[in-house]
């Protein structure tokens, strides 16, 4: 018989369930990616919507008295302005960008809120897929003011508020798909990589945004708009919402103690073990990495196999229901804060390094991505870490830690030359993101399959949305504070980021707390 082609081998490698699993992981990767990178192009246009020219203009000014003295004045078109785009091109142009950010994300966050209780009721595949064809639709309405030369701000304010509305319907879609296809025992590394997409859109994003930036800024929307519809499209004609959709066990069951929530599927009830012996003695995929709020132990009854209710046999959780369940309030409050922290760079970084650095548009935008470069990185550091220590809220505390020095030292150094912004860019976005990844992604997905729900696996969607929804009003606040702030001087925004890290780590405390208390029982319990 011949041998087989490596490739054929290699396929035969992995089981179909493994298949289908790194499907849907892709997937669900390039679709949030394509969320991301529709948003990303208002921060990279800035500095083209307005343009520091005042010390050239009034050269040009004088140039054009002495000019003007001699022939007939032309008439100038009313669209053009040396310094941008009108209506950006005045004074007051950072509390005008600053507005078009607070429309976008304060819409983002009261429809967040909404979003994941619509989203439980319904298909995920139908009400991602409308969502980013909408999407995409708003993001391109912004760019055709361009090229119908549209100058009134309300235009541009309506169309961001649309785009938020519309974008919420992403997040909680994304992760309820992807928690129901795997398990909780290696969550924070693969949801650490998998959560790489928000910085993974930001880089593509920015890139896309700065090809056209200095040419025609409207393509810098166009184009964006286009790809995330055309990933609609294709989330309608590829997503599979939940393994029991195609008769799949993507859970494995052998050696395990519990099992996912689904339809057909058991939870077998073990003796009376500390949580952390238990976690221990289960499949990887299947460990409870969460610890439960009251104590540090759970009671199960010798030997009894309960039934867990089905897909499509709970009712979904109310709003109320979802805050009851342990941790939610604590990590929504912190990301509210931490969400502060990574939004203020995401909408302003491009243009406060050309401040800074004196760089145009595009090598403004080029530069901005290293800081999501970091961000990819700590993302993944974060998950490796909180799963080897199984203690996300030290995990996050531990970076929010380090994050706030860092910021300061990111404002001082930045002044020092390109590259040790470059440097300083890696450093932070790593530190910054990755708090902000790991509570959006595991620590959300842990909630929302927390055993306090007794198997409902409908949950998932309203507490990622509530968590989220929080955290987006941390990200209206944040550009809206920045772009008030920073007339005073940017070392005064990097101020209010710092406070924003302190209060963030202090709402993990008691969760902190908690953590390592619980491991020092362990250790008591070992010794005895």
């Amino acid at each position: 018989m011949a041998q087989l082609p490596p490739g054929i081998r290699f396929i035969t490698l992995f089981s179909r369930d493994q298949w289908y699993r790194a499907f849907i992981f892709i997937l669900t990767f390039l679709l949030y990616a394509s969320f991301h990178l529709s948003r990303k192009p208002i921060s990279i246009v800035k500095g083209e919507l307005h343009k520091h020219c005042a010390a050239s203009h009034e050269v040009e000014l004088n140039s054009y008295r002495e000019y003007a003295a001699q022939i007939q004045p032309v008439k100038k078109p009313s669209n053009v302005s040396r310094c941008g785009w009108e209506p950006f091109d005045k004074n007051n142009y950072k509390q005008l960008l600053g507005a078009l950010d607070y429309s976008f994300l304060c819409a983002y966050a009261i429809g967040m809120y909404l979003s994941g209780i619509i989203g439980e009721r319904l298909p995920i595949r139908y009400y991602l897929t409308v969502g980013m064809l909408a999407s995409g639709l708003f993001t391109a309405m912004f760019g055709l003011g361009y090229f119908y030369n549209i100058h009134n701000l309300w235009f541009y304010i309506m169309a961001q508020i649309a785009n938020g509305l519309v974008q919420t319907t992403g997040w909680p879609s994304v992760v309820t798909c992807i928690g129901n296809w795997f398990g909780k025992g290696r969550r924070g590394l693969i949801m650490g990589m998998w959560n790489s997409h928000t910085s993974v859109g930001n880089i593509l994003g920015s890139l896309i945004a700065a090809y056209w930036v200095s040419t025609c800024w409207g393509l810098s929307f166009v184009v964006p708009g286009v790809i995330i519809a055309v990933m609609g499209i294709v989330c309608f004609l590829f997503l599979i919402e939940h393994p029991k959709d195609i008769s799949c066990s993507c859970t494995p069951s052998s050696s395990s103690k519990a099992f996912l929530n689904g339809a057909g599927r058991v939870r077998v009830q073990m003796p009376t073990l500390n949580a952390k012996e238990t976690c221990k003695s289960q499949d990887p995929e299947m460990q409870h990495l969460l610890i439960d709020s009251e104590n540090c132990t759970v009671s199960l009854n010798s030997g009894t196999a309960v039934p867990a209710e089905g897909r499509h046999g709970t009712s979904a959780i109310s709003f109320l229901g979802a805050l009851r369940i342990p941790g939610v309030i604590e990590f929504s409050l912190c990301l509210l804060f931490a969400k502060l922290v990574s939004y203020t760079f995401l909408f302003w970084l491009p243009l406060y390094i050309t401040n800074v650095e004196h760089l145009d548009a595009k090598r403004a935008g080029d530069l901005s991505t290293l800081f999501d470069v970091g961000g990819i990185f700590g993302g993944i550091l974060a998950g490796l870490i909180s799963d080897r220590l199984e203690k996300r809220a030290s995990t996050c505390g531990m970076m929010l830690l380090l994050a706030a020095p860092t910021l300061y030292m990111f404002s001082a150094v930045s002044k020092m030359g390109l590259e040790a912004t470059i440097v300083m860019l890696l450093i932070s976005g790593a530190l910054v993101n990755g708090p902000y990844a790991l509570i959006t992604t595991a620590v959300s997905a842990d909630l929302g399959t927390h055993k306090s729900l007794k198997g409902n696996a409908r949950a998932l969607s309203t507490v990622t949305a509530i968590i989220d929804g929080t955290g987006s009003v941390g990200a209206a606040l944040g550009p809206l504070l920045a772009g008030l702030i920073s007339p005073s001087g940017w070392n005064n925004v990097f101020y209010m980021l710092m406070v924003a890290d302190a209060c963030a780590l202090l709402f993990l405390l008691r969760l902190i707390q908690k953590e390592l208390r619980c491991n020092t029982d362990y250790t008591l319990f070992k010794e005895h």
